[in-house]
């Protein structure tokens, strides 16, 4: 819609400050030809824009020009009041600035865009968490996200898995991530992430840093999630599922699922699943009951059919001959 690639390169202008039409074109996914007829049409309308040639060359609006928040599109208004998630501006001691940000939003919208957005807002609510993750405290969330606004280094007292447990280390924090209800610190050096209901104690001390010009958190978590899921799924199961068992599958186990399921005879689905230990799967199969087999590795088979067999004892039942895992060839 051209009326809406006008306003975005009047806000890129604006919030950039020099682009050339190469970069423009990038932005908005369409050629430089169409950024020239844009930027003639923003002329002809009167819009203080001009260009500058040369190898630092690029467009530019006039000094103080802005547009103004009436140009949002019903679309544009709805994401970004549903963007905003009251609770994590509060937990980083940023609810009363949040709250004041909207009602200038809403002030800022003519009428009918306004009793839009309120209509949204009365039938959507985002609640991050999982019902049975209960949220961590996490005392020092606000001094964190004070740190990192400011860019100033911080000491920790920080509690991890391994030995030693308690650790001291002197951070410089880049910034922060919400996870499924969690907070994340990413901090140089490394950089590393901490989780923040994780740390003891701390200290903001008056040494500031400068944020490496490379770094940038999105991709940074992105490679990090992947790192870790490539991690966690180190170790192959496989199983039999009944149909109530494979609808019961999530995540990497459901698209492994329908990626390797193979129908057997008695109606049952061979696949081959990720697993992350062979503890973890001992537990997660069990927990599906009647309605899964694991044929292998034989060290898990084993393990099941031991707990199977203490569970039967325990409730004075005999359990059924376990099925002899199949040969290899």
């Amino acid at each position: 819609m051209k009326s809406s690639r006008l306003l975005s390169i009047l806000l890129l202008l604006q919030t950039r400050g020099r682009l050339t039409a190469a970069e423009l074109a990038e932005h908005l996914e369409v050629s430089v030809r169409t950024v020239y007829r844009d930027v003639e049409a923003l002329h002809a309308a009167g819009v203080p824009l001009y260009g500058e040639a040369g190898h630092a060359g690029g467009y530019r609006l006039l000094a103080g020009h802005r547009s103004r928040l009436t140009d949002l599109f019903a679309g544009e208004a709805e994401a970004l009041f549903l963007a905003g998630i009251p609770g994590a501006a509060a937990e980083l001691g940023l609810g009363g600035h949040f709250t004041d940000a909207q009602l200038k939003l809403r002030a800022a919208l003519p009428e009918p865009l306004r009793e839009h957005v309120d209509r949204l807002r009365a039938r959507f609510h985002i609640d991050a968490p999982g019902w049975y993750d209960d949220a961590a405290p996490a005392p020092h969330l606000a001094a964190v996200a004070a740190a990192v606004r400011e860019s100033r280094v911080l000491d920790l007292r920080y509690r991890r898995w391994k030995e030693p447990t308690d650790v001291d280390r002197r951070v410089e924090p880049y910034g922060l991530v919400l996870k499924a209800g969690r907070w994340y610190l990413v901090a140089g050096p490394g950089p590393r992430t901490f989780r923040v209901d994780q740390i003891l104690e701390l200290v903001a001390t008056d040494v500031e840093f400068d944020l490496p010009g490379d770094f940038d958190l999105t991709a940074y978590w992105r490679d990090h999630q992947a790192a870790f899921h490539a991690r966690l799924h180190q170790g192959e199961a496989v199983v039999l599922l009944s149909q109530r068992g494979a609808d019961r599958l999530t995540g990497a186990a459901a698209r492994a699922l329908a990626a390797t399921g193979v129908p057997e005879p008695d109606g049952r689905t061979r696949a081959t699943l990720p697993i992350e230990s062979l503890d973890h799967a001992h537990h997660t199969f069990l927990g599906l009951g009647a309605d899964v087999e694991v044929l292998a590795p034989e060290d898990l088979r084993a393990r099941i059919a031991e707990t199977v067999a203490a569970l039967a004892h325990r409730y004075g039942a005999t359990p059924p001959a376990p099925t002899p895992a199949p040969r290899t060839r």
